[in-house]
């Protein structure tokens, strides 16, 4: 691949972990679909090798980015139904308040939903919390996954 070619892919990869922080894109996607156009077009044994090693960290990181939170949530006793309303206002607030809005909505809808749950506003605001340690966590995970690819792809450049 051309030097114009791998700093076409650097440049999708670091637009995939920003994407990750803020969540516009779907980015640790755009990180591991980047790499696999990258091993595409190069077609050689240590660009798939490089490509089936970022792809397993990857997948791993998505795995313990689902479970690990939804444990820790599941200790701190917020129900699921809490964490919907926080999306689905999350969502609403995205497009209300571009980008910040999400977190905004996220935590509205959280506070609200356990709040007519519990009728307790300490309480409501301590699944708040929770909710909030769980979704920092998660993302966390994803964006160290991804790093932890993108590390794989950047040594996989220098062996091809």
């Amino acid at each position: 691949m051309s030097a114009g070619g791998i700093i076409l892919v650097a440049l999708a990869i670091a637009i995939g972990l920003a994407g990750i922080i803020v969540p516009v894109l779907p980015g640790g996607i755009l990180v591991i679909g980047a790499i696999g156009v990258w091993a595409f077009v190069e077609n050689s044994a240590v660009s798939w090798a490089t490509f089936g090693v970022a792809a397993a960290v990857f997948v791993a990181a998505e795995v313990i980015k689902y479970t690990w939170p939804v444990k820790r949530m599941r200790q701190a006793q917020v129900r699921t139904s809490v964490l919907v309303a926080g999306a689905l206002l999350g969502i609403v607030g995205f497009f209300v308040i571009p980008v910040i809005g999400l977190l905004i909505g996220f935590v509205a809808g959280v506070f609200a939903a356990e709040l007519a749950i519990r009728r307790d506003p300490t309480r409501a605001w301590a699944s708040t919390v929770h909710a909030l340690k769980g979704v920092a966590l998660s993302v966390g995970v994803e964006f160290t996954g991804a790093l932890l690819a993108t590390v794989a792809w950047v040594v996989g450049v220098f062996l091809t």
